[in-house]
This record gives C-alpha cells, sequence and structure tokens, in this order.
C-alpha cells in the first residue's frame, strides 16, 4: 500500500472523527467522511462546524474539502477505514458495542482487498479479536490476506489548547504484523508525536482504558479526600497544591462535582466487564467508580446545607445551575455531572434555572445577566471563561444568597467577604 497516495473514509464525525478527517485532508489524503447524523452533515455541507471545537473553527476552510454522506458504498474506495464512533455504556454500566458492530458491517459490505481497518472507538480488551475479527471471518474475509485490522485508541482532549490531534503521541496494534506496519506509517504521517507500535491489539485496546482508569482512580481518591476533610475544616485544594511541591512521585488531581465526558466515566466500566468475562473482579475500578458517581448527589447536598444557613427550603427555591456542558469553554454534553445535578433538583423540587452559553437550546435564559437576575442561588458547574470574568460582587448585587463551588474555581473567601454562603467540594 502507498500511504501517501491512500484514500481515508472516517466513520463518525463526532468530535474525534472530524478533527481526524480534517487532519488528514491537512496532510493531503483525499478524505471521505461516514455519519448518520443528517444534521451533522448539513452542517458540514455548509462549511459550519456541527459542534463547538476551536481545533475546526480554526481550519473552516478544510472543513469544505471534507466529502460527508450517509453512503457507505464510499467504503469501496477507500484504502484505509478510521472507525470513529461512540462507545457508550447504558443505565446499568455495561458497555454498548452495537455502534462498532454497525461500523464493522458497513465495511464488510462495502470491502477491498488490502484494506486497513482502525478501529479508534474506545474499546476493551479483546474486542478486536473476539468480536470484530470474527465478523469478518464470517464473511470469509481473512485479516493479514483480504484486509488488515489495527486498533489506534483514539486520544483527544476537546478545547485544548496545547494538545489536539496533530500532537498527541499514539499507540497502533494489530492483528498481523504487516498491519501494525501500516497503521504506524499511516498515523506517522498525520501526526508530530510519537507512535508506539503494541506487541499485540489486545495490549493496544487495554491502554486506553487503562489510561482514563488511572485518571478516575485518582480523582476518586481527592474526591473521597474532599468529603473528610470537609469534616475536619481542611480545605483540600491547598492540601493538594502543597503536596505538588513535592517533585517526584506525587501527581495532582482536584476534586470536582463529578466526573464527566465520552472518556474517564466510561472506559473503567469496559474494563471492569471484561475482567468479570474472565472471572476478575476489578473492586479498586468499581469503588472509585461509586465515588465519582456520587459526587453530583454530594454537590446537591452542599447546597441543602447552604440553603438552611439561609433559612430557604429546596422547594420551590430558585436555584441556578451555571453551566452544563463537562468542560470548560466547550458544548460537549457527553456524561456531564450537570444533568445527574439537574435531576437531582428536580427531585427535591427546586425551581431550576439553567445556563450554559454554548449550550443555549438547553438553557432556561438566554444570557449570564438574566441568569443572575432570576436565581437565589448558584451551583457553578462549569468554568467557562464567560463565568470566570464575572466579578463576584455581581452575584451580590443581583442578589444571590449562596454558592456552591463545583468545580472549586472562585475565591471563596471574597465571596465570604460580600456577605454570600460558600462551600466548595472540599473547601468551606
Amino acid at each position: 500500500m502507498n500511504i501517501k497516495q491512500s484514500r481515508v473514509a472516517v466513520i463518525g464525525l463526532g468530535y474525534v472523527g472530524l478533527p481526524l478527517a480534517i487532519r488528514c485532508i491537512e496532510k493531503g489524503y483525499s478524505v471521505v467522511g461516514l455519519d448518520l447524523d443528517q444534521k451533522k452533515l448539513d452542517s458540514i455541507a455548509q462549511g459550519k462546524s456541527p459542534f463547538k471545537e476551536e481545533f475546526i473553527e480554526e481550519r473552516l476552510v478544510l472543513l469544505k474539502k471534507l466529502e460527508a454522506t450517509n453512503d457507505a458504498s464510499v467504503l469501496k474506495d477507500a484504502d484505509i477505514i478510521l472507525i470513529c464512533v461512540p462507545t457508550p455504556v447504558d443505565e446499568q454500566f455495561y458497555p454498548n458495542l452495537n455502534p462498532v458492530r454497525g461500523a464493522v458491517k458497513m465495511c464488510i459490505e462495502n470491502t477491498k482487498k488490502g484494506q486497513l481497518v482502525v478501529v479508534e472507538s474506545t474499546i476493551n480488551p479483546g474486542v478486536c479479536e473476539e468480536i470484530v475479527e470474527p465478523m469478518f471471518a464470517e464473511a470469509n474475509l481473512a485479516e493479514g490476506t483480504d484486509y488488515y485490522l489495527a486498533h489506534c485508541p483514539e486520544r483527544i482532549d476537546p478545547g485544548n489548547e496545547k494538545w489536539n490531534v496533530t500532537n498527541i503521541p499514539r499507540v497502533v496494534g494489530s492483528m498481523s504484523q504487516e498491519g501494525v506496519k501500516i497503521a504506524k506509517e499511516f498515523y506517522s504521517s498525520i501526526i508530530e508525536g510519537e507512535v508506539r507500535a503494541m506487541k499485540s491489539i489486545r495490549e493496544a485496546e487495554a491502554t486506553k482504558v487503562v489510561e482514563n482508569s488511572f485518571r478516575d482512580i485518582n480523582i476518586a481518591f481527592v474526591n473521597e479526600l474532599a468529603k473528610s476533610f470537609d469534616q475536619m475544616g481542611i480545605d483540600v485544594k491547598d492540601v493538594i497544591l502543597g503536596a505538588a511541591t513535592k517533585p517526584f512521585a506525587f501527581m495532582p488531581h482536584f476534586p470536582g462535582r463529578g466526573v464527566g465526558g465520552h472518556c474517564i466515566p466510561v472506559d473503567p466500566y469496559y474494563l471492569i466487564e471484561q475482567a468479570k468475562k474472565k472471572g476478575f473482579d476489578h473492586h479498586f475500578l468499581r469503588v472509585a467508580r461509586e465515588i465519582n458517581n456520587s459526587m453530583p448527589n454530594y454537590t446537591v447536598e452542599l447546597m441543602q446545607d447552604l440553603l438552611n444557613n439561609v433559612e430557604l427550603p429546596m422547594k420551590g427555591t430558585k436555584i441556578g445551575v451555571m453551566g452544563l456542558s463537562y468542560k470548560a469553554n466547550i458544548d460537549d454534553l457527553r456524561e456531564s455531572p450537570a444533568i445527574k445535578i439537574v435531576k437531582e433538583l428536580k427531585k427535591k423540587n427546586a425551581d431550576i434555572v439553567a445556563f450554559d452559553p454554548y449550550i443555549l437550546d438547553m438553557s432556561d435564559v438566554k444570557n449570564v445577566d438574566e441568569f443572575l437576575k432570576e436565581v437565589q442561588a448558584i451551583i457553578f458547574v462549569t468554568n467557562h471563561k464567560e463565568f470566570m470574568e464575572i466579578p463576584l460582587s455581581k452575584f451580590k448585587e443581583n442578589g444571590v444568597l449562596a454558592i456552591v463551588d463545583g468545580m472549586n474555581a472562585l475565591d471563596g473567601e471574597e465571596i465570604k467577604k460580600l456577605g454570600m454562603e460558600y462551600h466548595g467540594i472540599g473547601r468551606k
């Protein structure tokens, strides 16, 4: 395969697939994008990003060069197919691999001899060998002869100004030596970071779930510290910053109102469930998930405490949910703690006013000024730059009585000096 002359097809034009498709165009590849969401396709056809992402906004001229369609037959002309579909978990936290199965089925029905099929979607160890390859085999397509199967777990951090699809190092694994060679050559041609070839495709699959389970465990640790230190009157953020002065053997993580995004709250379950099938119980991972899943409810409990201090009931009080996306300065709602916080507030019959400048269609008001005039108390969920620029005095001027700082991003001492009740996550 002549890599530089390859035609690339990207299945799934979301937060992972679309930047990747644009990067391939940027590096001189002929690229087609496949997605079943017509609204997304219409937006791309108009030269607009279907979601807020600075990397894409800066490359709209390249976006216009992307052929985006819902016609799977375009895969027949592709030399390299990148599967970038979502892999969520259901309400019981069981991995849903149906999107991956659907994408693989499209590949099989539109195969071309010698294609490199790369699964970028996050999957648990064993999926390529136990699910994907058998699907091809059932269609009499042999890996290493008719096609090459590889896994390169996606690594993307929406909104990160330093690390993006152009420079984040990657790992690749394949079912065959030739497959991993081709995959490494392709990814080395589109990114500036290191591309590490793993010994097996299963090890490549395991890499991603280990990365995000590591973060989940450390966040759970500091979230539990936040609850503990709250009882002791210790500022957990100050302690973590103090511990971080040690130049070795410590990596600072910070507590918050819950863990969101498409990776950290999901990936550990892939490892938990796969290990369970093999007879092993990841007790440590399960406990970490339990702790982090408890944080939205804990945040609402803190609001209840502050309302008690100002002699207001939860029922009927206008509580502002400030921010809906899981992360600052993006419009991504996936696994956002805000959803759970709103749900819990509704259970307690609070009068909720939600606002996010990046998700106006789910906001109850049109702007910050209108938001502040409406609410009596605030749960600060997302530290958007627009929110961080608001003078704290403005909260007081609008009659806000209490603030729960779910991101530990605000100046609690200043808020209290202004006469408002304040509580962070592990900070009073």
